[in-house]
């Protein structure tokens, strides 16, 4: 005859008592739910103020793919945007046009914005050159991160102007930031190993902010689950061919095995950026001679993508 099964213990919040829905490793405290929103919402915050990312009066395009770390940033700034007056929010949805994928999280995105109140736009691949991802990768599947990546800037950027953002932000995570951070190191590219995107205010480029840079994927998914705010939504069917996907498997072990690895490889990615501050390891900027945008080159990488593609 088997006996029952003990009952599992569950820790207690560090903060308060109540039973905790996460650990976090390298502060080793339990967080219930309650804290855990309050502890995310100031991390963010602080990010936010730190760096200067957000100003009064504002318009700040939120990139909103429908999944949970756009999800989560959108909720946030939400609740945070009071703190910068006039300051709004623009969410903007890129259909690539991935059969299987993008309408799933499309409808999720127009969910979260109707409830929340927050405008939304969707552009589309079709709209940018023509054609949707699918079509543009047919015996291509190994470039799709990079043509995505390509086309998916040009139109968030695109849309944002047209939007009249002042800045777009991006629901980069703590993981995402350690996995550039090695991709890049992989790759020796010092130029992007050192690009800090949410600095300063150009005619020529919108910032980019990263307000949930700070904050773990894991984090992120507990947030939204204490919430009722989290959906199982389909993975991009093309991630399987993407370097990130090896790294992240890698970064993955080695914070489970060496907690806090991942900030650290975010914190070296500052201290480079210090190091190298006034070093010309950029290459400086010219005008596309076909569409005017700013490039390092004579032409682009849109157009030089479109020339590759037929378009």
């Amino acid at each position: 005859m088997k006996h029952p099964a003990a009952p599992v213990d569950v820790p207690a919040c560090s903060c308060c008592g109540e039973p905790a829905v996460i650990y976090q490793p390298v502060s080793r405290r339990h967080l219930c739910g309650i804290h855990l929103v309050r502890d995310v919402e100031k991390r963010v915050a602080s990010t936010i103020n730190e760096a200067g990312q957000i100003h009064a009066g504002d318009r700040i395009a939120v990139a909103l793919s429908g999944g949970k770390d756009s999800t989560a940033l959108l909720v946030i700034l939400s609740r945070l945007l009071p703190a910068w007056p006039g300051a709004d929010l623009v969410a903007i949805t890129v259909d690539e046009g991935i059969a299987g994928y993008r309408t799933d999280t499309i409808r999720a995105a127009e969910a979260l914005t109707g409830r929340l109140g927050v405008d939304h736009r969707i552009v589309s691949f079709r709209d940018l050159v023509g054609a949707d991802l699918d079509t543009l990768l047919a015996g291509r599947e190994t470039e799709a991160c990079t043509i995505c990546g390509i086309l998916r800037k040009k139109a968030l950027t695109d849309a944002a102007r047209t939007a009249g953002a002042t800045a777009i932000a991006t629901g980069h995570n703590l993981d995402d930031e350690a996995q550039s951070m090695l991709m890049n190191a992989f790759r020796g590219d010092l130029p992007r190993l050192v690009r800090n995107t949410g600095t300063g205010r150009s005619a020529l480029f919108l910032p980019r902010i990263k307000p949930l840079a700070a904050v773990t994927e894991k984090e992120i998914a507990a947030y939204l689950f204490v919430q009722g705010l989290f959906s199982v939504l389909p993975e991009c069917p093309y991630t399987r061919y993407a370097l990130r996907a090896e790294v992240r498997s890698l970064l993955a072990g080695l914070e489970d095995r060496h907690p806090g690895t991942m900030q650290h490889l975010a914190d070296s990615k500052k201290s480079i950026e210090r190091y190298c501050a006034g070093t010309p390891v950029m290459e400086s900027l010219h005008h596309c001679r076909e569409c005017g945008d700013p490039c390092s080159g004579e032409i682009c990488q849109v157009c030089r993508l479109r020339h590759s593609l037929g378009k």
